[in-house]
């Protein structure tokens, strides 16, 4: 029994994992400041968990329970699409996991339930098993990619991005960098501009590309 007067349980151990990651990152992340969090004392913690492995494992698990199942059957694009925004959303709201999703070797039900969905979306819409393999590292790639670009960035706003390009460009000559100044004159710094726009870009170039490897079907065939 915790301090407040709530049960301990597995569930709400990992929950309090992940507020102390978002909080502060995984570094931050030790059976003592678990506990502290818990108001227990650290054995109780072991009572749910093994080790900080199984926390690990329990927290990426906790992630992908978080992010939108594509439906198998259904038109393969839109759900690449929905999956696609809403893991970049939940790793926007937990950035400590970019490093992570990938890198447990005992997955998790909810990250089972995420591969096989999405591998069966695939499936369903017709591309082989080669494809299928191709197609998932390519758009994890770009996904991971993105939010990590994201993460790392010195704005979070339109507004914040034009600040910190007008302050780079007062250190720039035309003659010397006469492209890097022309792309943030007539692109980045336009009204309107968001970074985050390019996301949508970029994955319809790659879904573009994935729809020329489905094969043709041709109609009453």
């Amino acid at each position: 029994m915790s301090k407040s007067g709530a049960p301990l349980s597995r569930e709400r151990v990992l929950r309090a994992a992940v507020a102390i990651a978002d909080a502060g990152g995984i570094a931050g992340l030790t059976m003592r400041s678990l506990a502290d969090a818990l108001g227990v004392k650290p054995m109780s913690v072991y009572h749910h968990v093994a080790n900080k492995d199984e926390i690990l494992d329990g927290i990426v698990d906790l992630v992908f329970s978080r992010i939108a199942l594509p439906t198998p059957g259904a038109d393969w694009r839109p759900e690449m699409v929905k999956r696609a925004n809403s893991a970049r959303d939940v790793l926007r709201r937990h950035p400590w996991a970019l490093g992570l999703l990938e890198s447990r070797t005992a997955p998790g039900p909810a990250t089972l339930r995420h591969h096989d969905a999405t591998i069966g979306t695939l499936r369903r819409a017709g591309f082989s098993v080669a494809m299928t393999a191709h197609a998932y590292a390519l758009l994890d790639s770009y996904v991971y990619g993105f939010a990590l670009q994201e993460a790392a960035l010195p704005f979070n706003s339109p507004e914040s991005a034009a600040a910190v390009t007008e302050d780079i460009l007062e250190h720039l000559s035309k003659d010397d960098y006469p492209h890097l100044v022309e792309l943030a004159t007539e692109h980045v710094l336009r009204p309107g501009n968001d970074f985050a726009g390019e996301f949508a870009f970029g994955l319809d170039v790659i879904l573009d590309a994935l729809a020329a490897w489905l094969p043709d079907v041709s109609p009453g065939s």
